[in-house]
């Protein structure tokens, strides 16, 4: 499987509950900070929810 470098470019202010527990899913919650996850269907469907607030890359 691929890592993926994962960034959140904005803010989780005035989104939902939902979106905000994925980001803390992730180990995200501050804009600028990056993980590295192991690419797997269900990191899909986190990514696929909180699209619009990260930027994805192949580490």
């Amino acid at each position: 499987m691929a890592k993926l470098s994962i960034t959140q470019i904005r803010s989780d202010i005035n989104t939902n509950p939902s979106q905000r527990g994925t980001l803390a899913a992730l180990g995200l919650g501050k804009r600028g900070r990056t993980v590295e996850r192991e690419d797997s269907p269900q990191l899909q469907g986190q990514l696929k929810v909180v699209s619009h607030l990260v930027e994805v890359e192949e580490a």
